[in-house]
């Protein structure tokens, strides 16, 4: 990563005309207060703390959304989302340096695919909007829901103050209610209604078009964040933006050049001058 390269992005960042992506690997450094366990924020381990701390069958440990399909079909749905709430909403974590940087840098619009609530904490002191993704409820054609933080709590809203900061949380978060797309059957209800362009309020359609997008601690080998990702961002511009892979592997690039994403072989701890703790 060029100086340049480097200035251009942060740049971009601050006035909105780039928007960061957030994928796991921004919580590498993030640890449990009480014990210094590494935060589950990855797929692997994700699954072994859903499965006390246990690794599950290896066709299971393929995809977080697999194995939580078999624990949903097994204990039922609510054993998921009890885990998740346990994990984001109940555990006490160290602060992530990339959160603290963001905080700092405060990108008019950000994605983030974790299910933590740190990037929320990160715009906590002042008014902003939050999507939060849904999948498989009864009564409504959408796939999200849409609140108002006013300094002091959420509520509920019907639309999007596009002056205001927009936190997009597409697979959930505990906070203000708890949601999660987790499961297979999740992914699949939800990558259904985001190509047919109902998992996006029409503002964000709208402020998307021609953005460009900088993927921060996501590996894209996998077709579950892939479909997620290249629908996400559609109506990017061209090229599309540019992703942080430290050593990307032949699948990735080959994506990555279809999707007019430019490659960096760094990590996001590089971008922000800091390292990911061991």
């Amino acid at each position: 990563m060029t100086p340049e390269l480097r200035d251009k992005l942060l740049n971009g960042l601050k006035d909105g005309s780039i928007v960061p992506y957030l994928g796991p690997g921004v919580l590498a450094d993030v640890r449990c207060v009480a014990t210094g366990a590494a935060i589950p924020a990855d797929s692997d381990s994700l699954i072994i703390a859903m499965n006390g701390g246990k690794p599950m069958a290896a066709k299971l440990m393929y995809e977080f959304p697999r194995a939580a399909m078999n624990i949903e079909l097994k204990r039922g749905r609510n054993t998921v989302t009890k885990f998740l709430n346990r994990t984001y909403g109940d555990t006490v974590w160290t602060r992530g340096a990339v959160h603290d940087w963001l905080k700092e840098i405060r990108p008019p619009y950000v994605i983030d695919i974790n299910r933590d609530t740190q990037l929320q904490d990160s715009y906590a002191d002042q008014p902003h909007n939050l999507i939060v993704g849904i999948a498989r409820l009864g009564g409504t054609d959408f796939r999200y829901k849409l609140y108002f933080w006013d300094r002091v709590a959420y509520h509920k809203s019907e639309v999007i103050n596009p002056a205001l900061p927009i936190l997009f949380k597409p697979m959930g978060t505990p906070k203000p209610v708890p949601s999660y797309i987790a499961s297979d059957a999740d992914y699949v209800d939800y990558i259904t209604e985001l190509m047919g362009g109902f998992s996006i309020p029409p503002a964000v359609k709208e402020l998307r078009q021609g953005k460009q997008y900088l993927l921060m601690g996501l590996r894209l080998t996998r077709d579950t964040e892939r479909m997620v990702m290249s629908d996400i961002v559609y109506a990017a511009a061209q090229p599309a933006g540019w992703v942080l892979i430290q050593e990307p592997s032949e699948k990735e690039r080959r994506f990555c050049k279809k999707q007019g994403l430019d490659v960096i072989e760094a990590d996001v701890f590089d971008l922000i001058g800091t390292e990911a703790l061991a």
